[in-house]
């Protein structure tokens, strides 16, 4: 039998929910509520477009340039997103991890960020999915198993789906009180604002309502949270259904985005058809703010976790 090309698949069940994980980037390929779609799902034959599902680590979202410094060395990193001239999502997404523990309901993977240039530094990478009643609950953990501190980020790549139709038709609720605006061609960080101020409050869904046009790409903090310290996203459709994930506090930013493609003609299959919503231990570009940055000492590990529930 061929090996697909997203790697081994591990096939997860409980009660109405039905999942999918790929080796290839610990990636989530499919997850499903009753057989709805809870996200954007890929073949297992195909290569993972547009990051979709998997693992990013040791940061998530983009370092300026590729280029850190870190105790007091210059880091150069491979610029994996070109056309803007950043590196994009980190080292993990392409590793083929392999099953340390699985059961009907869970599975846990395993992975080595080797060190190398750019990034001189050894991590074990662990990567849980579980399905319970309350849906899928999926954890990061990263290790330190080399001698020297290690910066560290982390965060998932889910793009949710609310259900028919497509991210204009749904309501997304996105209880932030803060955004932070980027320059337009590059996508880095230029300030935090108020949702209530920025872009004349096109980014303030702290209250429920339908997406439409709007563009976002950005990272979102000042969360709302409950009790337990939890923080949730619902998007959902005009019927009420939908899909909900929700973290705790090692994550206090969240990036958004509507799944815009640069020609909409040229991919309509890709085009705004789900919901990126990836909470993350810090925001884009932490390796040269030091903002949230987690700093892992040898032998340290740190853990971030979230859960992707029907509505």
């Amino acid at each position: 039998m061929t090996r697909p090309l997203s790697g081994t698949p591990y096939e997860l069940r409980f009660g109405d929910y039905a999942a999918t994980v790929a080796s290839v980037g610990a990636t989530l390929r499919s997850l499903t509520f009753r057989g709805r779609d809870l996200v954007v799902p890929f073949d297992a034959d195909e290569v993972r477009p547009a990051f979709r599902g998997a693992v990013l680590a040791p940061w998530p979202n983009r370092i300026a340039g590729g280029a850190y410094e870190f105790g007091g060395e210059l880091f150069q990193v491979p610029l994996t997103e070109p056309e803007r001239g950043n590196a994009l999502h980190g080292l993990a997404a392409w590793l083929d991890f392999g099953a340390i523990e699985q059961t009907p309901s869970r599975v846990t993977l395993g992975a080595t960020i080797v060190a190398q240039a750019g990034y001189p530094h050894r991590i074990d990478v662990e990567v849980v999915y579980e399905l319970t009643a309350d849906g899928l609950y999926s954890s990061i953990t990263g290790v330190n198993t080399g001698t020297d501190a290690a910066p560290w980020g982390t965060g998932p790549h889910p793009y949710l789906v609310a259900g028919p139709g497509r991210v204009d038709d749904w309501s997304l609720l996105l209880p932030a009180d803060e955004v932070l605006e980027v320059t337009p061609d590059t996508l880095l960080p230029v300030r935090v604002s108020s949702v209530d101020e920025a872009n004349d409050s096109a980014w303030d869904f702290r209250e429920a309502r339908t997406i439409g046009d709007v563009f976002i790409d950005h990272a979102f903090t000042s969360l709302s949270r409950d009790a337990s310290g939890t923080a949730s996203v619902e998007v959902r459709t005009s019927t009420g259904e939908g899909v909900a994930i929700s973290w705790d506090r090692a994550c206090p930013w969240v990036q958004v985005h509507t799944a815009d493609r640069p020609d909409p003609a040229l991919e309509p299959e890709l085009h705004r058809i789900g919901l990126a919503v990836e909470p993350m231990t810090c925001p884009p570009d932490a390796f040269n703010s030091g903002t949230d940055l987690v700093v892992l000492a040898p032998g340290e590990s740190h853990t971030a976790g979230w859960t992707i529930s029907a509505l």
